[in-house]
């Protein structure tokens, strides 16, 4: 695919703002609805703010770090940027679907590239009744809260909260607690992609809950559902010597 037109976008922060400017003045700066490829210059937080803003073009997006850890970013370099759009390996990465009911009756719908996470929203913690497939496979699990990551976002909240990496490709979602009081020795588990996970608050009232996917928030919910959008496809590229797969085998291997 020949990339001439090629749109640039930018975090806030300086480095990505004279990124901008040097790259726009050297290749043109196209319009981000009508070009080839979009090119996000900052660090992971703006690249997942780049992916939902343009989730619905399909358009592909190469990242270039300007930002601190850039796991989900190529390294920046001003030169040879269509030949580097060339070379680039497609990762496809399909996003979560959030659908939530609150205490109120209220429903919403989110996505999340990353993770949905319901966490418990006071000092109390949270009671949750876990069913996979409509199957209750968890009567109560007391914690500070439970997540549902896709592979790209295993190594982010997920690995923090001591869940598995999961590989691109593996057809996998984790499912992590966080902090659980009980049962304390619950690690997780893996789930087949197409599995449809439901979290149920138990005592939503005494014990509120917040769900979260990505950067939506919905507080004072009593039942949060997580699927795969198999609609949606994510197209994201990257160097052929630094892509999402190899990093994610190698961050199973870090000391």
């Amino acid at each position: 695919m020949s990339f001439r037109k090629i749109a640039f976008v930018a975090a806030d922060s300086a480095p990505a703002r004279r990124a901008l400017t040097k790259l726009a003045k050297r290749y043109g700066n196209s319009d981000p609805n009508k070009a080839d490829a979009i090119v996000a210059l900052g660090g992971d937080g703006f690249m997942l703010e780049t992916l939902h803003r343009h989730i619905a073009q399909g358009t592909p997006i190469y990242g270039m770090n300007r930002g601190t850890i850039g796991f989900l970013m190529n390294s920046y370099a001003e030169a040879d940027l269509p030949e580097r759009l060339r070379r680039a390996e497609e990762a496809r990465l399909h996003p979560l679907v959030m659908t939530t009911v609150t205490t109120k009756g209220r429903k919403n719908r989110a996505l999340a590239i990353n993770e949905v996470s319901v966490l418990r929203q006071t000092r109390q913690s949270a009671h949750l009744r876990i069913l996979v497939d409509g199957e209750v496979r968890m009567a109560n699990l007391v914690c500070d809260g439970a997540l549902v990551a896709t592979p790209a976002g295993s190594t982010a909240y997920n690995l923090s909260a001591h869940g598995t990496i999961v590989p691109i490709g593996a057809g996998l979602l984790a499912l992590t607690p966080i902090s659980a009081f009980r049962p304390r020795r619950w690690r997780g588990a893996l789930l087949p992609h197409k599995a449809i996970v439901t979290f149920e608050v138990i005592d939503a009232d005494k014990r509120p809950v917040a769900a979260v996917a990505d950067f939506t928030e919905v507080r004072d919910v009593v039942r949060v559902e997580i699927r795969e959008d198999r609609n949606t496809i994510l197209h994201l590229l990257f160097d052929p010597e630094h892509n999402l797969e190899e990093r994610i085998l190698a961050e199973q291997f870090q000391p």
